[in-house]
């Protein structure tokens, strides 16, 4: 028997509508210890997906630990995309222990939710753990977390991978989201966030536009 192709895209691509995000403490006090990451890509990487976020209304959960008196304010990358939507700020070190956290995720209502912060050996894998165990979809965005040793990003990246969380990273996501450069009504806000924020394959956007005036999808 032999199997037919449809040109449909698998459950399992992320769509702006089939997910939420939640981003989880990238704040000074955090950052200042994250090794596994040049803190300049870090924080590249965080205004990638938050701005690719925002800019497909991607629901999303913005939670600091500590804030005022030890970790310090979320980065401004995140913060202006998001249009200064307020902090679910919390003590518990595994955001998914915090009812705050937790009334947003039910609001929200989606069993897929996409991860990325600081430390992800303890603030990313302590919710992706309990989210799977509690029958959500997990997927972690390993380049816009970090940790203070490349071991230690990589063993916890490993463990949620044995649990079942799905990794991918920051521009594999705003790629995901728009997946067809046909969609006009994103492709400009799409290519724009590549420029800025998708390192060499922004440059070659800018390039190929300025010297060819070449685009995708005939745009």
């Amino acid at each position: 028997m032999s199997i037919t192709a449809t040109p449909t895209p698998a459950k399992a691509l992320l769509s702006p509508t089939n997910h939420a995000l939640v981003l989880i403490d990238f704040q000074s006090q955090m950052a200042f210890a994250t090794k596994s990451i040049a803190p300049e890509l870090l924080r590249n990487n965080a205004a990638l997906v938050s701005n690719a976020a925002a800019g497909f209304n991607v629901p999303t959960i913005l939670t600091t630990v500590a804030e005022k008196s030890f970790s310090g304010p979320m980065f401004s990358e995140i913060t202006e995309a998001f249009d200064n939507q307020p902090m679910l700020d919390r003590t518990s070190m595994n955001s998914w222990e915090d009812a705050a956290v937790i009334d947003d995720v039910n609001r929200i209502g989606k069993d897929r939710i996409v991860f990325a912060g600081l430390w992800t050996s303890v603030c990313i894998v302590g919710p992706v753990l309990s989210a799977i165990e509690q029958g959500f979809e997990a997927y972690v965005i390993t380049d816009a977390s970090g940790d203070i040793s490349e071991e230690a990003h990589e063993r916890a990246v490993e463990r949620m991978i044995a649990a079942g969380a799905k990794p991918i990273t920051s521009l594999q996501y705003l790629l995901e989201l728009q997946r067809d450069w046909a969609r006009t009504e994103t492709y400009d806000m799409t290519t724009g966030i590549a420029r800025k924020w998708g390192g060499a394959y922004g440059l070659g956007i800018t390039y190929a536009k300025a010297m060819f005036n070449a685009s995708e999808g005939a745009h």
